[in-house]
């Protein structure tokens, strides 16, 4: 009896975490992002902004942009397929988004040993002007993000 088991490539894996991820993801979606890239210890995600995301000066409110970037980096530590938290973050905001801007976050693992993990994530407007710069620091706990495909 053959068995046809196949092992996802670490890219598949990392597409299929994050959509996981993102079905799921009530916060995210109701904010409109979508997932552009996904491979292992990277991420893309875009967002549109909206007139309801704008504060007293007309501008994106820092804490949307906060959390496309925060999006991006749980996308970019999470699609190896272990569940990973923020332990802690740290955005810079360079310059603004306006009503009607396509802000891109690109989210990149710049470290990751042990339990922890360091992603920096750019935020850029869609003229590629860059919005903001975010640090994230990552925690490992036990588990995976989808099943782990059992080997026959």
């Amino acid at each position: 009896m053959t068995h046809h088991h196949t092992t996802l490539t670490p890219e598949a894996l990392a597409q299929a975490c994050s959509n996981a991820m993102h079905a799921n993801d009530k916060a995210t979606n109701f904010l409109g992002m979508q997932i552009i890239k996904s491979t292992p210890g990277f991420a893309q995600l875009t967002m549109r902004v909206r007139n309801e995301m704008l504060n007293g000066h007309d501008v994106c409110h820092g804490g949307m942009i906060f959390t496309l970037a925060d999006s991006a980096f749980a996308h970019a530590c999470n699609n190896t397929n272990k569940v990973t938290l923020a332990s802690g973050c740290s955005i810079d905001f360079l310059a603004p988004a306006r009503e009607g801007d396509l802000l891109t976050a690109t989210a990149q693992e710049r470290s990751r040993s042990g339990r922890t993990g360091v992603y920096d994530i750019e935020v850029q407007r869609q003229d590629g002007t860059l919005i903001a710069l975010f640090r994230g620091r990552s925690y490992q706990l036990k588990g995976t993000v989808i099943p782990e495909e059992t080997a026959v």
